[in-house]
């Protein structure tokens, strides 16, 4: 036997050897990177998913189901190989600005049948090139911050949520033109018009923003009118004050008696003269 097959003969099963361990690694990902209550299993691509030859290309990322484990906040441990996300019916409350960053190969988000109140600008940093299906669907979400979608590209579901649609709102879904279909489900709970109150946000054609700058600028006139009516109120009282002040300290020096001239007086009074 050569050295070269000699070679060959211990190198094919080393190979195989660190082959079968990655893959297993793959299959069955540590328990301890597994956020607790949540279930860990390894996702399979699409069939149609070429990611080149060998184990690596047999899989992609991680599929992380947290569904109904009473969750109050996003687990801080997630995997940085999830994929797909299920926080669905737990109690989460909010989500924290880059609560996914790092989590690069994410592309379907499950924060339905929560507890979310608000989202900020960035909510879903880090994840706008990757994510494809975001589902915020029954929570209760009344505003979101302007630029809270308008870098996603994901298909957002954003129905069963008690919107208050107001001027950040049009904004914000202004920035979703990609996704008409999530601004077409939104239902008003409250708005700015009472017309709009239990419509669907679009069925109303109406710019919210000039309505919010035009009620600013009605306050701002309202208040004006009301320094300015103040300062001639007290300006009105003043003059009347003081005209009071200057009869009464004239009525005072008539009612003084005048001073008897004395006959020495009147004298020298003609001799002067």
């Amino acid at each position: 036997m050569t050295p070269l097959d000699l070679w060959l003969s211990r190198s094919i099963p080393m190979c195989l050897l660190l082959q079968s361990l990655v893959l297993m690694a793959l299959c069955f990902p540590s328990a301890s990177m597994c956020p607790k209550g949540c279930v860990c299993q390894r996702a399979r691509p699409d069939p149609g998913l070429h990611l080149g030859p060998g184990p690596l290309g047999l899989f992609l990322g991680l599929n992380v189901t947290c569904t109904g484990s009473r969750l109050k906040e996003i687990p801080p441990d997630l995997p940085p190989d999830t994929a797909v996300l299920r926080l669905d019916h737990n109690q989460i409350m909010a989500v924290p600005d880059h609560a996914f960053r790092g989590l690069r190969l994410l592309r379907e988000l499950n924060l339905s049948h929560n507890a979310v109140e608000t989202l900020g600008e960035g909510a879903f940093s880090g994840v706008e090139a990757t994510l494809q299906v975001l589902d915020l669907s029954h929570n209760r979400i009344t505003s979101v911050h302007k630029d809270a979608f308008a870098r996603l590209k994901a298909r957002v579901l954003v129905d069963d949520n008690p919107w208050h649609c107001d001027c950040t709102l049009q904004q914000a879904l202004g920035g979703m033109a990609h996704n008409h279909e999530a601004a077409a489900r939104v239902l008003c709970r409250s708005s700015e018009l009472q017309e709009q109150e239990g419509r669907h946000f679009l069925a109303v054609d109406t710019d919210l923003c000039n309505l919010a700058k035009r009620t600013t600028d009605y306050a701002m006139l309202v208040t004006m009118f009301g320094w300015f009516a103040m300062v001639i109120s007290y300006v009105v009282y003043y003059v009347r004050q003081n005209q009071e002040d200057a009869r009464r300290h004239l009525e005072y020096l008539k009612s003084l008696p005048s001073k008897p001239v004395k006959p020495n007086e009147v004298e020298d009074i003609s001799t002067v003269a």
